[in-house]
């Protein structure tokens, strides 16, 4: 079976690795991200003896995952120091002689999980991660999405919770999705790290709060089949039965099906690939970027 080359570039660490075409995972490596010449290397020298027929890269943001476009390839106005107009798809093309996948991190985990995790079998479905930022990437009639980029949709504005006074992290918008409901909003708003709040702390009411206004924006506008949950704040498994309440309680009956009513607990789920998400939504963007090369050649 064809090894696959995969890297989940975060913000903070890069981690790399080397799997099959069925999402196993046989071989990884992280290293912390500080200049891209010194995370590159490290990037450079683990594949330099792999023999592997593609590279994806599931990457922190913005990027330009739009081919054709002047900046294609570009981690653009990310406020990490260093590498913003980053050119990580060339940089990755002089040394490797393969096709290269490339696209946000988490448009990479919701192809992971719609082609081997918690939505595999399925038409559409949104993975949307919460930790130190808000994210969401969706699969639709089996295509990620893209358009003049790519969503941002941890960014849309929500209403505010009757209680809530806290200003927002978010350095763009404040009080946006991200700015509420991120993992360091939950440390600001309550003055300990959301890890050391009981599980019946009142935050967690408030988080539901927000996660469920943006579901419910999903819902209407994209209609997935399944909402995948992941990041460090959903390991808070108390979230997952409020989101489903209050989501409910939100669509009021307006949407009318199965999965929105008596399946809402399959509708609603936390990732299948569980911390791999990442990785092997890299391993499924270099399968994408496998099968766009062989429909050219044909």
């Amino acid at each position: 079976m064809s090894l696959l080359g995969a890297i989940e570039a975060g913000g903070t660490k890069f981690v790399c690795g080397v799997g099959t075409e069925d999402g196993t995972v046989v071989e990884r490596v992280s290293f912390p991200t500080t200049t891209p010449e010194e995370t590159m290397a490290n990037v450079f020298n683990f594949f330099a003896d792999k023999d592997i027929e593609a590279i994806g890269v599931g990457s922190f943001g913005p990027i330009d995952p739009v081919k054709g476009s002047p900046t294609y390839g570009c981690i653009t106005t990310t406020p990490k120091p260093h590498w913003s107009n980053y050119n990580i798809v060339k940089a990755l093309e002089e040394r490797f002689d393969v096709p290269i996948g490339f696209d946000t991190d988490v448009n990479g985990a919701a192809l992971g999980e719609y082609t081997w995790g918690a939505a595999q079998g399925l038409d559409s479905c949104l993975y949307i991660t919460i930790g130190t930022g808000v994210g969401a990437g969706a699969v639709v009639s089996g295509e990620l999405i893209h358009g003049l980029s790519h969503p941002e949709m941890g960014h849309i504005y929500v209403r505010r919770h009757p209680d809530d006074k806290y200003e927002g992290t978010c350095p763009y918008h404040a009080d946006c999705l991200e700015g509420l409901a991120a993992g360091p909003s939950l440390g600001k708003r309550w003055g300990v790290p959301g890890v050391e709040l009981t599980p019946d702390h009142p935050a967690w009411e408030m988080e539901a709060y927000y996660l469920a206004q943006a579901l419910m924006n999903y819902v209407l506008i994209l209609s997935p089949q399944r909402i995948v949950m992941g990041g460090g704040v959903m390991k808070q498994e108390q979230l997952f039965p409020l989101i489903r309440t209050k989501l409910q309680e939100l669509l009021a009956g307006y949407v009318q099906h199965p999965s929105l009513h008596e399946g809402i607990d399959q509708f609603i789920v936390p990732p299948m690939l569980g911390d791999n998400a990442g990785l092997c939504g890299a391993l499924a963007l270099a399968k994408l970027a496998v099968d766009e090369a062989k429909s050219i050649q044909a």
